[in-house]
């Protein structure tokens, strides 16, 4: 790949790199130039690898892996490239092939009656299987064939309807007719209306696509659906090894913290967590200022994906959390935040089923609940409390004692998650979550496990994938998003850019962090790689999308609706000066100062960054760890 655009201007993106590390017996890896073959895995630290060029076995570290390299990638499409219908095809061929993704051997006979019932060929299921596993993401999936571009459909709209309106009517009902006579009934439809029928293959890959859930509930079997899908207390469906389920939820910290520069309550955090239902480990989690949002759950899920070394290392907690890889299912509750076509995309590609908790079912959601409260528990006994009800706090003024920064709080989280609750013996597995964890990923006693989860390669685009996008046309001044201007060379080739098809202006895709929206990342669409681009004026101060939003509200109450970026820029610098006056006073003000520098930091998975200040929790962890306080876990609902 060229290091210049057709601009001449020296690249700098970040290319669209999806591979993951596989550490498997047998897969091959790189440290630095040299390629090794895994002979053995140790832990969840350390493997034995061949070199393949002397074959001398060595002790490799797992963190120094990567993927090998095996020459330029094939252009990876952005997942606002990829149309609806690529996507249904995509997930046609992955449900055709999902009973084999996870098998380390398989049986050509159990291929091909798998082809049978679809109606392809043998050799189509081992050729998707490939490109899956050579990837390890739905995209891979998505036809590639010489001229493919975006827009391109493979079966025309009108027989695409009939489809949907067969399975819908016909083949999802009590009557419970046959995959062949749904086949046939798509094609008679199909001839009444003068509409060229689809292959009979392409009705089975939809059907085998339909979730067992509704299949059984439509056709007439919704007492067995309900009691195979209902959980009973304290288990899930489905969740019977690692990463097969996680859950994800929001809570507001029992915990009122004070502001880094006057040491003064500037209220509660929230905090995101996610939790492996199988082995009740903590995946990941997201602590800010901020309330519930879209960024919320990405930076949660990007932490929970990614491996945690140097996020323990850059928040100063000498433990271990062993813990990553992708889930098979993320389920969560019926919040907008967690809604977006981006997020759904995301997970998606990445291979991740997204399931909604059934509206007033709670017990769909108890083991993320009873993560809150036993982590909320030991919240009660750090200073500034607020408890979690009005009986146990009393006359107690949360206030008064509060004195935990953020970045004090946080290293108390890390350390609690990794030093108590994983080490502790969970009431309802009966050993502790981490123990559980090595037992589901190594196996014991003759039981295999399901191996070490894959590690992806470029932690930054993982988030990327993650973060909220937009479409936008480039003009001659640059991008304008919410009333702000970007600009960067990497524009100057896109300016007034028309597409080859429509003939009107192009768009491309744009993604940003709403900590920082002084940047933008640009998806380009020649090197396939995402560029930085910053505010047109470079003098502009970087903020937050929340204080962007507070900035316009301060000047529609001053009668201005249609402001320019010297009006806002005008209104940001006096908000942030009164704030400066008024922090010492109010605690509003603290906290807003307080959220501005959590977001000047730019903390995330993907680029962790060290605690602004040295500290230490170890006094008020104090004998939590000692062997004698190591009693059994129970869930608090």
């Amino acid at each position: 790949m060229s290091d210049e655009n057709k601009s001449g201007v020296p690249s700098r993106g970040i290319p669209s790199d999806r591979r993951n590390i596989c550490l498997r017996e047998g897969e091959f890896v790189q440290v630095e130039n040299a390629v090794y073959q895994i002979e053995k895995v140790l832990d969840f630290k350390s493997v034995v690898g061949v070199d393949v060029k002397s074959g001398r076995s060595s002790l490799l570290r797992v963190g120094e892996l990567r993927p090998m390299d095996s020459g330029p990638m094939p252009p990876v499409p952005d997942l606002l490239e990829i149309m609806e219908e690529e996507w249904r095809i995509a997930q046609e061929r992955f449900n055709a092939i999902r009973p084999f993704v996870d098998c380390h051997r398989i049986g050509r006979s159990e291929v091909e009656n798998r082809a049978k019932d679809l109606g392809v060929d043998p050799v189509t299921i081992y050729r998707w299987l490939r490109r899956y596993r050579a990837q390890g993401r739905l995209t891979a999936l998505i036809p590639m064939k010489s001229g493919w571009r975006r827009g391109r459909s493979r079966i025309p709209k009108d027989a695409d309807g009939v489809i949907q309106e067969v399975i819908r009517d016909f083949y999802l009902s009590p009557q419970r007719p046959t995959a062949q006579k749904t086949v046939d009934e798509v094609r008679r439809r199909c001839w009444e209306r003068g509409v060229s029928p689809p292959s009979p293959s392409t009705v089975r890959a939809r059907i085998a696509g339909i979730p067992e859930r509704e299949r059984l509930r439509r056709r007439g079997f919704r007492e067995r659906a309900r009691n195979k899908f209902r959980p009973a207390a304290g288990s899930f469906p489905n969740a019977d090894f690692p990463l097969s389920v996680v859950q994800i939820d929001h809570t507001p910290a029992d915990i009122a913290l004070v502001d880094d520069l006057y040491r003064k309550p500037i209220g509660r955090p929230w905090i995101t967590l996610a939790v492996d239902v199988f082995s009740r480990v903590v995946t990941g989690y997201y602590l800010s200022f901020d309330p519930p949002s879209e960024t919320s759950v990405a930076l949660c899920v990007a932490h929970s994906i990614l491996p945690k070394e140097e996020w323990l290392l850059a928040h100063g907690v000498k433990s271990s959390w062993p813990v990553w890889g992708y889930p098979k299912t993320i389920h969560v509750d019926n919040g907008a935040d967690f809604r977006s076509d981006d997020f759904k995309n995301a997970c998606l590609d990445n291979g991740i089923n997204l399931e909604f908790r059934p509206v007033k079912r709670p017990n769909f959601g108890g083991h993320i609940e009873r993560l809150f409260g036993t982590l909320l528990e030991e919240i009660h006994h750090l200073p500034g409390t607020t408890f979690s009800s009005v009986a146990e706090r009393d006359e107690h003024d949360p206030e008064k004692t509060a004195a935990m920064t953020k970045t004090e709080f946080e290293e108390w989280l890390v350390r609690i998650i990794c030093e108590v609750y994983h080490q502790r013996i969970h009431s309802e597995i009966g050993m502790t979550p981490l123990r559980k964890w090595e037992i589901g990923i190594f196996g014991t006693g003759g039981v295999p496990g399901i191996g070490v989860p894959l590690r992806p390669a470029d932690p930054m685009k993982l988030l990327l994938d993650f973060l909220p996008s937009f479409r936008r046309t480039v003009q001659a001044f640059g991008v304008s998003i919410d009333g702000l201007t970007y600009y960067a060379e990497v524009l100057r080739p896109w300016i007034n850019a028309t597409d080859p098809m429509t003939k009107r202006k192009r768009e491309f895709i744009f993604r940003r962090d709403p900590r920082d929206i002084s940047v933008i990342w640009f998806r380009d669409p020649e090197i396939k790689q995402y560029c930085k681009v910053p505010f047109a004026d470079q003098s502009r101060p970087p903020l937050s999308l929340w204080e962007y939003r507070e900035v316009r509200q301060e000047l529609r109450k001053e009668g201005i609706r249609s402001a320019n970026e010297h009006q806002i820029f005008r209104a940001l610098t006096e908000l942030r000066e009164k704030v400066a006056e008024s922090q010492e006073k109010t605690k509003r003000a603290r906290r807003q100062a307080q959220r501005r520098r959590e977001h000047e930091r730019k903390a995330s998975p993907a680029a962790a960054v060290d605690p602004p200040v040295k500290t230490t929790t170890e006094a008020l962890l104090g004998g939590l760890l000692s062997d004698e306080n190591i009693e059994p876990f129970e869930d608090i609902a």
